[in-house]
């Protein structure tokens, strides 16, 4: 049985983590640091926790812990780590984007390995320190790392990726509230969103002569979560001969399911699933990707991240069923 702790505890993805880690035979929760809740029962913060715990807000950190979840904002973990220092036998997963770059990958004596299992699961293996992916960099990532692994991205991809309401977080913003949100669709940051660095080197990392550019509409969906991305560029090969590049790419993948029938978001919610379904018209190859946003987008991956840094299976404390109906 592991420790685990948690810093930044109130947010979605936190919640998210929590509940995780509350029913994961093989890890127990230490504590959760938040310096605004300290004191307070987790389950008044995340209500679907009544009656599963009876911990509270802790504004005190242990250093020794087996392992160290940081649920900070962006520019935040870099910060704490300045100013708290752990043990060194702590293994440390960071879900912000402070360390996802290589250019931010070593800091203070630590060296973060990009924590997508796709991509390096062996590397994650050996791992002390982990660099959890982005949300739409996870559904991007998985459509796309087949056909450069084969070196086929020979041509810009369009990307077009909606997410639920709970991707912008639990801070109020114009664009967050209900009555702006409801029965409304709009997109924001196009062509510049922050999770394309780390989609390009993922890239560049399985095809280093790629010059495709990765043209990515992101858009506010009026739901609560989940990501639904499709991304289309040329291929030259049939339907059949996609299926089982993508098939074989990800034949030992432990959530990544490529689909023969059309999906939908539903599929894919209160899971740590990426599902994919491949479709051809004409030269271009379409390719659907769908994630939870919180989960396989967040939490449940760096729960995944956890499990084989420490030897578990990899799907210890994720086999969960989607919210179907």
């Amino acid at each position: 049985m592991i420790d685990v702790g948690i810093i930044g505890g109130a947010g979605y993805t936190a919640g998210e983590l929590i509940r995780l880690l509350l029913n994961h035979p093989k890890a127990q929760l230490n504590f959760i640091y938040s310096t605004s809740n300290a004191g307070n029962k987790i389950s008044k913060v995340h209500q679907d926790l009544v009656g599963d715990t009876d911990l509270e807000f802790s504004s005190t950190i242990n250093p020794e812990v087996d392992v160290l979840f940081l649920c900070l904002g962006h520019g935040n973990s870099k910060a704490f780590l300045e100013t708290h220092k752990f043990s060194s036998k702590t293994k440390i997963i960071d879900l912000s984007n402070d360390f996802r770059l290589e250019k931010d990958r070593d800091f203070e004596g630590m060296h973060f390995v990009y924590g997508l299992p796709e991509l390096n699961k062996d590397a994650i293996k050996k791992a002390n320190y982990i660099a959890n992916p982005g949300c739409f960099a996870t559904g991007i990532q998985l459509a796309l790392l087949p056909l450069a692994a084969n070196h086929l991205l020979k041509s810009d991809v369009h990307v077009n990726a909606v997410t639920g309401s709970t991707g912008a977080g639990t801070s109020l913003s114009d664009t967050t509230h209900f009555s702006w949100r409801d029965n409304n669709f709009s997109h924001y940051k196009a062509f510049n969103h922050q999770h394309l660095g780390e989609i390009n080197e993922s890239i560049h990392i399985l095809q280093k002569d790629a010059t495709s550019e990765v043209i990515l509409i992101p858009n506010r969906g009026n739901f609560s979560r989940g990501i639904f991305a499709t991304a289309y560029t040329d291929f030259d090969g049939s339907l059949e001969d996609a299926k089982t590049l993508y098939k074989t790419y990800y034949k030992d993948a432990a959530f990544t399911v490529v689909s023969e029938e059309d999906i939908h978001l539903k599929q894919v919610v209160n899971t740590n699933k990426c599902m994919l379904h491949l479709q051809k018209h004409n030269n271009k190859l379409l390719i659907t990707s769908i994630v939870d946003n919180l989960l396989k987008g967040a939490s449940g991956q760096a729960i995944q991240n956890m499990n084989l840094m420490f030897g578990f299976e990899e799907t210890e404390g994720l086999k969960l069923k989607a919210t179907y109906f």
